[in-house]
């Protein structure tokens, strides 16, 4: 999933990019308003987290151009504005939720995944392919039911490619979905990082394959029995 952290201020950005990365999102970072509506046009996103001071307006400004474009998409304010009426404010203007700062990471790992369910807070199912299982929520990856060990590129990955499973996912909507805006891309990092999850499946007899498209991207399929 695929988050914008619209924060102007380089060390909280930092630290929250840190946090939520960590976590296993792609964040892709915006210092004003400007740089965020260019975002939202070239990508469409899951969540925004949304400061209220920026150099070039009030954040709040940014909702409903970003709904225009993306209806879909989740808001939580993170902001050091945390009055009442402030809070009252980003809520009525349509924000999901309202976080003020300063925060606990875990608190803001949790709400943004609170976030991110469906409507009316339901979990979402597991998705599950051959022997392999993918919980969303909390991203624990097992096979047969054994817990499995991905690093954070490998789990993006290969969730990405689980929504899709026997559909053949282009490469551009991997790199979309695994790389942010700041992350440096060579020409085969993807096809590197396609390889390494490919053997590490192949090795946990996991009953799923990964084949490549030539010309166009990479296909997870169910191994037969």
């Amino acid at each position: 999933m695929r988050i914008l952290l619209v924060e102007d201020e380089p060390d909280m950005a930092r630290l929250v990019r840190a946090l939520v990365s960590g976590a296993g999102f792609v964040v892709d970072h915006a210092g004003g308003l400007g740089e965020a509506h260019e975002a939202a046009r070239q990508y469409n996103y899951d969540l925004l987290l949304l400061d209220r001071r920026l150099p070039d307006g009030d954040g709040l400004s940014l909702l409903p151009i970003v709904r225009a474009m993306s209806p879909g998409v989740r808001v939580m304010m993170l902001t050091a504005l945390d009055e009442l009426n402030d809070r009252v404010m980003g809520l009525d203007a349509g924000a999901d939720d309202y976080l003020t700062k300063p925060f606990q990471g875990e608190e803001l790992i949790a709400r943004i995944r609170a976030c991110l369910r469906r409507p009316g807070g339901a979990p979402l199912p597991p998705l599950v392919v051959g022997l392999l299982s993918l919980d969303i929520a909390t991203r624990e990856v097992s096979v047969a039911g054994r817990p499995v060990a991905l690093n954070r590129r490998e789990l993006m990955l290969l969730q990405a490619m689980m929504r899709r499973a026997s559909r053949v996912t282009t490469r551009e909507a991997l790199l979309e979905e695994v790389y942010s805006l700041l992350d440096e891309v060579q020409a085969n990092t993807l096809d590197t990082l396609v390889s390494r999850l490919r053997r590490r499946l192949a090795e946990l007899d996991s009953g799923v394959a990964i084949h490549t498209v030539r010309g166009i991207g990479y296909i997870l399929t169910e191994q037969a029995s």
